[in-house]
């Protein structure tokens, strides 16, 4: 599984979820922590100013209290989500459509092999690309 959070620029933080892992509270927090490090280095003018929001839908894991309270903690503004709207999440209709389609029929011998395409077809979205999927995405 992979988990990316991007912004207008384009990516600033992915990871993979390793094989049988669940996703609950406790591994959240730790890609928020991650999360929090690559805005840092990132993008240190929302660092600075703390204008960042964040944007996840309302998996329990994501809505839980240990959660809110982490968010609530570091000052991490979320951006409501409505209830039942699965398809407001940019990834969903831009970033994982767009990945798909470039490494679709291609075969790979390891999960190290798809990681590795993934993240190379992933840091070649140029940010026009990510500006113009956030244009579309204000619009709904």
């Amino acid at each position: 599984m992979l988990v990316v959070f991007s912004d207008w620029k384009g990516i600033v933080n992915h990871e993979f979820v390793p094989c049988g892992q669940m996703v609950n509270e406790q591994l959240y927090q730790e890609v928020l922590s991650r999360l929090r490090d690559g805005v840092r280095r990132k993008r240190p003018e929302l660092w600075e100013n703390q204008t960042g929001m964040l944007h996840h839908d309302n998996t329990p894991t994501h809505a839980s209290l240990f959660i809110s309270s982490y968010l609530a903690k570091h000052q991490t503004s979320v951006v409501p989500h409505p209830p039942y709207s699965s398809d407001l999440a940019l990834a969903d209709f831009f970033l994982f459509p767009k990945l798909k389609t470039t490494l679709k029929g291609r075969c790979f011998q390891t999960n190290e092999d798809i990681q590795e395409n993934g993240i190379r077809e992933m840091r070649a979205i140029t940010e026009s690309a990510f500006q113009e999927a956030f244009q579309q995405w204000k619009k709904h």
